[in-house]
Parts: structure tokens; C-alpha cells; sequence
């Protein structure tokens, strides 16, 4: 029988299932009845469900429902209501954002007022969905630091789509929604604010996303490698520190000269999560606003070195055949 569980056991260790704690009086009921999948075992905890959705989280799936079929319609209307074209070009159909004619005004519907549409049903639908994970938490005794993660990566939704383009004065600076449109936008955003990657908040942000992939990698191979000394239960852990903690601790003491310890490890992965989304969303309101070339930004700064002035660069399609030869090296 063994005695620790982990994915490559062939024995799944499980308990009756747990609908969880009692539900406040007034609340809606949960849905569905436990059930247990073994293959959900493999990967993690072998029950599923029951789920509580709640008010907040029923209106949150309705407001991203509606918000999802505006963007679907439109996107379809674009390929002539063709399912296997919608298919087909699905990476590249977008939704547009009003021209910048209109700025702050709602425009028709047609030219650019489905955008402003999906865009508000989105937005309360992630607006209600950060709710729901607060009340959960605050109903399950737990502390909010979930809740505030997710609110930091919604201000980076929000620097991006709403609060910058009302800075700029135009709904035509935020990004199209779809997939490769998206991407898009970001390679001539770059461009036209002279070279994102010269903004500091950007480099910060990199360097936290970094961090964090960093982190998470040391933490989750510290806590494998000594999940056979009951590294897994952090909490027991955390509160008596056993063998595997002190072997964790000695291994990154002997190897970087200093160790984490089994709580502040998820304090720092945290902060440098949290960090990510945050400078980012700095870098994009100072974007346009304060800074209109970030490269020249860079080069008053000393970040980046000046080009020369003294080199003349000619376009070869206005220089004359033989020059042009002679300037490559290949002329006779």
C-alpha cells in the first residue's frame, strides 16, 4: 500500500465525496452531485464538483455570453454567414474598434458601435467574475490574495481597452478583438511609439514574467523532489518544518547560498505574478500619453545609443542601375 499518492501511483487514495462547508442562508443552492473521475485523479483531486455559481456568477456567464456572440455574429457576418469560412479564417477575422472620426462618441453599430457593445459586456462579465472570487473567499475564512492577483491582470485589460484610449481622447486606440488581429495591433503599436521594448515599465514587466516562469519552475521541481518525504503537504510543513523542508532549504543553501522558506516562496511568486500584469499596464498608459517615441525616450536617457547622423542612407529604388552595382560590389 503506498503510503504517499502522486500521479504516478497506481493506487488513487480517496475520501467520500465533500460537498463543502455550509452555505449562508439566502444563498443559491450548488449545482450538480459529486462525482469522481480517474483520470482527474492523474492530475489532481479526483472529485468534480459540485460548483457554486451564485448570483455573481450566473451574471458573469450571461454578460460573457452575450459578449461572445456579438463578437461571433460580427465576425460571421464578415465572412457572409459562411460557417466553413468563419472556420477557416477564424485566426484572422477581428472586430474592429470605431475610427479614430469618432473618438470618445458612441458610434453605429456598424462602424465600430458592436466593439463599444462587447467590449461592456466583457468587462462586467471579468468585473463580475473578480466579485464572485472575493465573496467565495471571504465566505470560505480565506484571505483575498487570489482576488487581488485576478484584479491586477484585469487593470492591464482595462489600461489596454478602456482606460488609455479615454486618455487619448479615441476608442480607435484600443486593440480589435480577435486572435491574430490582436497580435497585429501590438507589432504597430510597438512601431509607432518607437520600439515598446525601450520602455522601462516593459522591461519590468518582462523580467517579473520571467521570475515568475522562474519561480514557479524552482518551486514546483523543490517540491517534487522531496514529495517523497511529504514535501506535498506544505501547510504540515509550514507550521513543523520535517525532513523535506530542511532538505529543500540545505539543497538551495548549498547551491545559491541562500533558500526560501516553505511559505515565503508563494509570497514571492505572488508579488512577481502580480508585478507582471501591473508595470505592464503602467508601460501602456504612459504610452502615447507621456512618452511618443519610446527609443528616443531611451537614447535622452542613455539607454540606447544614437544612430549616426553622418551616414547617408539611400533608398537603392531611387539610385541609378549602375551605382546601385557599384555600391553592392558587383559591377564590372
Amino acid at each position: 500500500m503506498p503510503e504517499y499518492q502522486n500521479i504516478f501511483n497506481s493506487v488513487q487514495v480517496r475520501s467520500p465525496a465533500y460537498p463543502g462547508v455550509p452555505l449562508p442562508k439566502g444563498s443559491l443552492p450548488r449545482l450538480g452531485k459529486p462525482l469522481f473521475s480517474y483520470w482527474a485523479g492523474k492530475i489532481g483531486d479526483a472529485q468534480i464538483g459540485p460548483l457554486y455559481l451564485g448570483f455573481t456568477g450566473t451574471l458573469s456567464l450571461i454578460f460573457g455570453f452575450v459578449a461572445l456572440e456579438i463578437i461571433g455574429l460580427n465576425m460571421l457576418a464578415s465572412v457572409d454567414w459562411s460557417p466553413i469560412a468563419l472556420v477557416k479564417n477564424l485566426f484572422w477575422l477581428a472586430l474592429e474598434p470605431p475610427a479614430p472620426s469618432y473618438g470618445l462618441s458612441i458610434p453605429p453599430l456598424s462602424e465600430g458601435g458592436w466593439w463599444l457593445m462587447a467590449g461592456f459586456f466583457l468587462t462586467m462579465s471579468i468585473i463580475l467574475w473578480w466579485v464572485r472570487t472575493y465573496k467565495r473567499a471571504a465566505a470560505l475564512g480565506m484571505s483575498q490574495h487570489l482576488s487581488w492577483a485576478f484584479a491586477a491582470a484585469i487593470f492591464f485589460y482595462l489600461s489596454l481597452g478602456f482606460i488609455r484610449p479615454v486618455m487619448m481622447g479615441s476608442w480607435a486606440e484600443a486593440v480589435p478583438f480577435g486572435i491574430f488581429p490582436h497580435l497585429d495591433w501590438t507589432a504597430a503599436f510597438s512601431i509607432r511609439y518607437g520600439n515598446l521594448y525601450y520602455n522601462p515599465f516593459h522591461m519590468l514587466s518582462i523580467a517579473f514574467l520571467y521570475g515568475s516562469a522562474l519561480l514557479f519552475a524552482m518551486h514546483g521541481a523543490t517540491i517534487l523532489a522531496v514529495s517523497r518525504f511529504g514535501g506535498d503537504r506544505e501547510i504540515d510543513q509550514i507550521l513543523d518544518r520535517g525532513t523535506a523542508a530542511e532538505r529543500a532549504a540545505l539543497f538551495w543553501r548549498w547551491t545559491m547560498g541562500f533558500n526560501a522558506s516553505m511559505e515565503s516562496i508563494h509570497r514571492w511568486g505572488w508579488w512577481f505574478a502580480v508585478l507582471t500584469v501591473i508595470t505592464a499596464g503602467i508601460g501602456i498608459l504612459l504610452t502615447g500619453t507621456v512618452v511618443d517615441n519610446w527609443y528616443l525616450w531611451a537614447v535622452k536617457h542613455g539607454v540606447a545609443p544614437n544612430y549616426p547622423i553622418d551616414v547617408l542612407v539611400q533608398d537603392p529604388y531611387t539610385m541609378p542601375q549602375d551605382a546601385y552595382m557599384i555600391q553592392q560590389g558587383v559591377a564590372q
